[in-house]
C-alpha cells in the first residue's frame, strides 16, 4: 500500500475508487466498504483509495478530547487498512483550518487531487464544515462531475449496528469478545515492557507489565482476561490483568499479563496483547495465598477459551 502524508503527495491513478472518513477500529462495517472498493476497482481496472485524516478531528476541534479515546492506534490503523487490501492510502493533515472547509471545498479538493471515479461511502457518512456534506450531496455533485457514488449499507452482529462507538462502549464495559465480534478480530494493546515490582514473580506467576506511548489508546475496563500475546512474531497463551492490584499496593493503574510457558527477561521490547474474552473482575483477596489459588483457576479458564 502507498502512504501519501498529505493529498498534495498524492499522484492521481486511473479509476480511482475512493472512500473518505476516520475509520477508528477498521471494524466490519469499515471492511465491508473496503470489499465493496475492492469490486468496484476489479471491474473498471482501478486502484483503491482510502482518504482519512490525523489528528483525529474531534482532538483539533476540542470535542471532549479529556475523554476521547480510540480503539486502535494511528500505526495500527494504518497496519489494519493495509491488510485489507488497499491500494493507496491518503492521510490529510487535520487542521482547524481544514476544518472550515465546506462540503463543497471540500469536494473540490478532491475532484482536483484524487479524480475518483467511484466514491464509496458508510450509510451515515456526512462531510465538510458541520457536517453539512451527504449522500444526496455526493450523488448530485456526481452526475455533474462525472463519477459513481456507492453508498454500504449498515453492518450488522446478532441483530445490532456495528459502529465504531458501540466497540468503545463494548471496551469500556470489559466486553471484549462483543468488541471482537463487530471489529472482526481481537481487540489488542501494543508496548513496550518495563520494569515492575516483581511481584508476579514472587507469587508464581511472573508478568510483563507494557507502558502504552499512545495517551488516546483507548485500554478496556479493569479485569483479568484471558489473551493472546505476539513477541517478536512469535504467538503465545497468556492471562492479562488491567487495574489496580488491590490485594497488593492500590497502585496506578497497570497493564500486566503472564505469558504461558515462557520464561525471558523481555525489558525494554515490544509486545502486543490480543484480548480474548474478560475472566472475571479484578478484586482485593484476605491474603497472598488466596491470590495464587485465584491466579491458578485463572489460568486454568484462560486455558480453557485459548
Amino acid at each position: 500500500m502507498k502512504i501519501s502524508n498529505c493529498i498534495k503527495e498524492f499522484t492521481p491513478v486511473n479509476n480511482a475508487v475512493v472512500t473518505i472518513g476516520t475509520f477508528d477500529g477498521v471494524h466490519l462495517g469499515h471492511r465491508a466498504i473496503f470489499d465493496k472498493m475492492k469490486e468496484q476497482a476489479a471491474e473498471f481496472d482501478g486502484e483503491t483509495v482510502v482518504i482519512t485524516f490525523y489528528p483525529h478531528p474531534r482532538i483539533v476541534l476540542g470535542l471532549d478530547s479529556k475523554h476521547l479515546k480510540f480503539i486502535n492506534t494511528q500505526e495500527k490503523k494504518i497496519n489494519r487498512i493495509e491488510d485489507a487490501g488497499i491500494d493507496h492510502l491518503v492521510i490529510i493533515p487535520f487542521t482547524k483550518e481544514f476544518a472550515r472547509l465546506t462540503s463543497d471545498e471540500f469536494m473540490q479538493l478532491i475532484l482536483e487531487k484524487i479524480r475518483p471515479k467511484v466514491i464509496v461511502i458508510g450509510h451515515d457518512h456526512h462531510f465538510g464544515k458541520d457536517r453539512e456534506g451527504s449522500f444526496e450531496l455526493l450523488k448530485e455533485t456526481g452526475k455533474k462531475e462525472g463519477f459513481d457514488v456507492i453508498r454500504v449499507e449498515a453492518q450488522y452482529v446478532n441483530d445490532v449496528t456495528v459502529s465504531s462507538t458501540k466497540i468503545r462502549k463494548f471496551l469500556e464495559a470489559g466486553k471484549v469478545a462483543a468488541a471482537n465480534a463487530f471489529l472482526g478480530y481481537e481487540y489488542s494493546i501494543t508496548g513496550k515492557v518495563v520494569k515492575g515490582q516483581s511481584i508476579g514473580h514472587d507469587l508464581g506467576f511472573p508478568t510483563a507489565n507494557i507502558e502504552v506511548a499512545d495517551e488516546y489508546k483507548l485500554i478496556a475496563a479493569v479485569g483479568v482476561y484471558a489473551c493472546r500475546v505476539e513477541y517478536m512474531g512469535k504467538p503465545y497463551k497468556g492471562m492479562s490483568n488491567i487495574g489496580y492490584r488491590p490485594t497488593i499496593d492500590h497502585g496506578d493503574l497497570t497493564i500486566e499479563v503472564h505469558i504461558f510457558e515462557f520464561d525471558q527477561q523481555i525489558y525494554g521490547e515490544q509486545i502486543t496483547i490480543s484480548f480474548v474474552d474478560r475472566l472475571r473482575d479484578e478484586k482485593k483477596f484476605k491474603n497472598i495465598d488466596a491470590l495464587k489459588a485465584q491466579l491458578a483457576k485463572d489460568k486454568e479458564a484462560a486455558l480453557e477459551l485459548l
